[in-house]
């Protein structure tokens, strides 16, 4: 299942990894253990955040996803299913309004 991981650092444990010269590879290495699909690096809030489409088999493998981020950066981790258009297709959108059209 596509999955939008969203990670948001908080200032004053990202600006210590950035001083101490540890941000890349802290950041590098959790990239290259979960693959993302996608990996984007903006601000949401007066956060440095992290926006990451990863694929996941099943829910035991959440802790997988978030446990880096919280570990490694004290980062919040939010997740949520996302679908392509090909998925939105599968949905069967115009079989559910007619059955709840009322």
């Amino acid at each position: 299942m596509r999955m939008l991981l969203n990670v948001k650092f908080p200032n004053t444990e990202f600006n210590t990894a950035i001083r101490d010269g540890s941000a890349s590879k802290k950041m590098g290495q959790i990239l290259e253990e979960l693959k993302p699909e996608a990996a984007y690096f903006t601000e949401q809030h007066g956060q440095r955040t992290a926006i990451l489409i990863v694929n996941l088999d099943e829910p035991s493998k959440i802790p997988m996803l978030a446990e880096p981020w919280f570990l490694t950066f004290n980062a919040s981790v939010e997740l949520r299913v996302v679908m392509t258009p090909e998925d939105l297709k599968k949905a069967g959108l115009e079989e559910l309004g007619r059955k709840w059209a009322f």
